[in-house]
């Protein structure tokens, strides 16, 4: 008697999808041929048709309904338990303790984090946030093994000592956010001359942490609010009660009602660098991680130098 395959699954959820035996066949690398024996033998193993010719392709039956419903739980177990063994070959396994400032563990380090753990599914990482000093104690008392932290003009001048660090460079600066309904929001680039009659929404924080206040070449700017969290600042952004600055390592995470802006200043001189920190003798999961990073960093979501 004809028994259900994982080929047989496999086929029919991507004739469903595909809405047709020649897309599936197109798509899995099969003739049309192999996708028609695999859906007979599908049928005649559940007894009964699972699709429908019409016009312009086929669509399921009920019981093809309900197959498929069925199957993409099943397919989908398979595929974890078939990661799960992956990963008890994999050589990296255990934990992984990784800090990084906010700005970057808003999205640059759990992008790098869900390219490690595709890789190594046996991996367990977590993801501590907190300012660069805290991070960099954390590190020497062994409590993570990578640390993200922000350097340059405006901090402390940490003592890296010991360790090991490389710079981050996505490519996109320094800009402002504003308001999608804000005049400035037509323009994907703003100079630095258009910001000098705004409103300003101004970050504070601990010692040590990165501090965005208004733009920094500007003359006495006119500052509207004062807010810790850079998601509170964004917040303000989006209500339309005034401009922040903000990297262009935080880019992508701006809420609806937020674009980011880059800003032309041929008087900046403040720099500010993001470095991925790791002890010397790093262990393999840290480097997976760091290469993980490099990987996000040079992938299509950032732009070049």
């Amino acid at each position: 008697m004809p028994e259900l395959t994982l080929t047989g699954l496999r086929v029919t959820l991507e004739v469903a999808r595909r809405g047709s035996f020649t897309a599936a066949a197109e798509a899995l690398g099969y003739t049309q041929s192999a996708v028609s024996r695999q859906i007979i033998a599908t049928e005649a193993a559940v007894g009964a048709p699972l699709f429908e010719r019409h016009a312009r392709g086929v669509r399921p039956t009920q019981s093809g309904e309900a197959l498929l419903r069925h199957a993409r739980h099943m397919l989908a177990h398979v595929e974890a338990a078939e990661l799960e063994i992956a990963g008890l070959r994999d050589r990296i396994a255990g934990r992984l303790a990784v800090g990084a400032y906010p700005t970057a563990a808003a999205m640059l380090v759990p992008r790098a984090i869900a390219r490690l753990q595709k890789a190594h599914p046996a991996l367990t990482v977590t993801l501590w946030e907190a300012g660069s000093p805290a991070q960099l104690r954390r590190i020497r008392a062994g409590r993570i093994e990578m640390a993200v932290v922000a350097i340059g003009e405006g901090l402390p001048d940490y003592d890296f000592d010991g360790l090991r660090i490389e710079v981050v460079r996505t490519g996109r600066g320094m800009g402002v956010a504003v308001h999608a309904d804000h005049p400035l929001a037509s323009r994907d680039e703003v100079h630095v001359d258009d910001l000098a009659q705004e409103a300003w929404i101004v970050g504070t924080g601990q010692e040590g942490e990165p501090q965005f206040g208004a733009w920094p070449t500007l003359e006495a700017p006119r500052v509207a609010y004062e807010a810790r969290g850079w998601q509170t600042r964004l917040g303000l952004v989006a209500a339309g009660l005034g401009i922040s600055v903000l990297p262009g390592l935080a880019a992508d995470t701006v809420p609806r009602g937020v674009k980011w802006l880059r800003v032309e200043d041929p008087a900046l001189v403040l720099k500010r660098e993001t470095v991925m920190v790791t002890a010397t003798d790093a262990s393999s999961a840290a480097r997976a991680m760091l290469q993980a990073m490099r990987d996000e960093i040079s992938g299509p979501a950032t732009e070049p130098e």
